[in-house]
C-alpha cells in the first residue's frame, strides 16, 4: 500500500478512539435524563468508564502483537469495539451502560497500541515523528466533526443511535484492514507470549529513562485534554449557554490542534522533535499561567477571552503529543508492541485519572480547568528535564 493510504488507515484506526469519546459529548445530558442520573458530574463517568477499559487492555494487546503479529489482535479488538457499541444501544440502566463502555474501551485499546506499533515497524526517528504528526492531525480533526455528528444523529433518534453509528464505522474499518493491511512485524522480532518474556519486555521499557519520562510527561499533559473533554459540555452549555453551537465551538478549538499537528509534520524534519516539543511545552505553560491568573482575579472570563487563551493552549498541545510519543517509542523498536502497550497504558491511565480529577473539580467556573492545565504543564516539564538531564532543546539524543 502507498504512503497516503497507510497514513489514512492508521489515522482511521486512531479516529475510532476519538469517535468513541467525542461523539458522546452532545448526548451526555440526554443520557443522564434517560437513565436517571441526577448529579450532572456523574454523567462524565460515561467517558471515564471507557478510558478505564481502554487503559488496562493496552497491557495485553502489546505482548499479543509481539507474539502473533499485528493483524490478528487488531481485528480481535475491533470486533469487541463493534459488539460493545452495538450492545450499548439497548442498555436498560446507567450501570449497564458504564459496563458496556468499559468493554468498548477494551476493544478500542487495540487500535491505539497496534497502530503505534505498526508505525514503528515501518518508520523510525524523525520520519516516525512526521508520520505520527500526520496521523495525529487526522486524529485531532475527528473532534471537529464528532460532536456535530453526534448532534445530527440525535436528530433522527435518541442517544442510542450514536452507539449504532460507532459500531458501523468500526465494522467498515475492520473490512478495510482485512483487505489491505499486510503484516508488518518482522518474524525475527516475534517474542514468546510467556510471563517471563512479557515481564522482561516491561522491564526494558520501564528501565529506559527517556522512554519512561517522556511517557509520564505525555500522560500528565494529556490529562488536561481529558479534563476538558469531561467538562466541555458543562462549560460550553452550562457556563456560556452556547446550546446547539457547542459542537461548532468545540470544532474550532480542535482545528487549532489539527493545524499544529500538520505544522509539526512539516517542521520536525528541520528542527527536530526536541526543539519543537520543548518550545511548545514552554508555551503551553505560559498560556496556562496567564489563563489561571486571570481566572483567579476575575472568576468569570468573557467567552472571547476564554476561547483565545484555550485555543492558544491547545495549539501548543498539538506540537507536544506526537513528538513525545515518538521520543518515547524511538529507543524501543525491538519491543515495539510491548513498548506501545506499556506506554499506552501509562498514558491513558495516568491521563484519564488526571482528567477525571479535573473534571470532577468543576464548580460552575473555568478556574479548575485553568488550574489543571497550569499544574500539568509544570509536572510535565519536570519529567522532560529528568529525561534530558536538565538540557532542553538539544537536537540529538542524550545518552540513555
Amino acid at each position: 500500500m502507498g504512503k497516503v493510504e497507510f497514513i489514512a488507515m492508521m489515522a482511521t484506526l486512531m479516529a475510532l478512539n476519538a469517535l468513541a469519546i467525542d461523539m458522546m459529548l452532545p448526548g451526555l445530558q440526554q443520557i443522564g435524563a434517560s437513565l436517571g442520573v441526577e448529579n450532572e458530574n456523574h454523567r462524565q463517568y460515561v467517558i471515564s468508564a471507557y478510558l478505564l477499559g481502554f487503559a488496562f487492555a493496552q497491557l495485553v494487546y502489546g505482548p499479543l502483537a509481539d507474539r502473533f503479529g499485528r493483524r490478528p489482535p487488531l481485528l480481535f479488538g475491533i470486533a469487541i469495539y463493534v459488539l460493545a457499541a452495538g450492545a450499548a444501544m439497548f442498555v436498560p440502566t446507567f450501570g449497564t451502560l458504564l459496563a458496556m463502555r468499559f468493554i468498548h474501551g477494551i476493544g478500542s485499546a487495540a487500535t491505539r497500541v497496534i497502530t503505534v506499533s505498526i508505525i514503528r515497524d515501518v518508520f523510525g526517528g524523525r520520519k516516525m515523528a512526521e508520520v505520527m504528526s500526520l496521523v495525529m492531525m487526522v486524529f485531532m480533526v475527528v473532534p471537529v466533526f464528532a460532536p456535530g455528528i453526534g448532534q445530527v444523529v440525535m436528530i433522527f433518534g435518541e442517544w442510542h443511535l450514536i452507539f449504532g453509528f460507532m459500531s458501523v464505522i468500526g465494522l467498515l474499518a475492520a473490512v478495510w484492514i482485512m483487505l489491505r493491511l499486510p503484516e508488518t512485524l518482522d518474524p525475527a522480532d516475534k517474542r514468546p507470549f510467556t510471563p517471563a518474556v512479557i515481564l522482561r519486555g516491561f522491564g526494558i521499557v520501564l528501565g529506559n529513562r527517556v522512554a519512561f519520562c517522556y511517557t509520564l510527561a505525555s500522560a500528565i499533559v494529556f490529562g488536561s485534554l481529558f479534563g476538558f473533554i469531561n467538562s466541555a459540555q458543562q462549560i460550553y452549555v452550562g457556563i456560556y449557554d452556547l446550546g446547539t453551537m457547542f459542537p461548532v465551538v468545540f470544532a474550532g478549538v480542535a482545528i487549532f490542534m489539527a493545524l499544529s499537528s500538520f505544522l509539526n509534520s512539516r517542521l520536525v524534519g528541520r528542527f527536530g522533535m526536541r526543539r519543537l516539543s520543548h518550545g511548545a511545552l514552554v508555551g503551553f505553560m505560559a498560556v496556562s499561567f496567564v489563563w489561571f491568573v486571570l481566572s483567579l482575579m476575575f472568576g468569570y472570563l468573557p467567552f472571547p477571552l476564554y476561547l483565545v487563551l484555550f485555543a492558544l493552549a491547545m495549539f501548543q498541545f498539538g506540537l507536544i503529543g506526537s513528538n513525545f510519543n515518538a521520543l518515547a517509542m524511538e529507543p524501543l523498536g525491538h519491543v515495539a508492541g510491548t513498548a506501545s502497550s506499556v506506554l499506552g497504558f501509562m498514558g491513558t491511565a495516568g491521563g484519564g485519572a488526571i482528567g477525571a480529577l479535573i473534571g470532577q473539580s468543576f464548580d460552575g467556573t473555568t478556574t479548575p480547568l485553568a488550574a489543571g492545565y497550569f499544574s500539568v504543564s509544570i509536572v510535565g516539564m519536570i519529567f522532560v528535564l529528568i529525561a534530558e538531564k536538565g538540557r532542553l532543546f538539544q537536537p540529538h539524543h542524550q545518552p540513555l
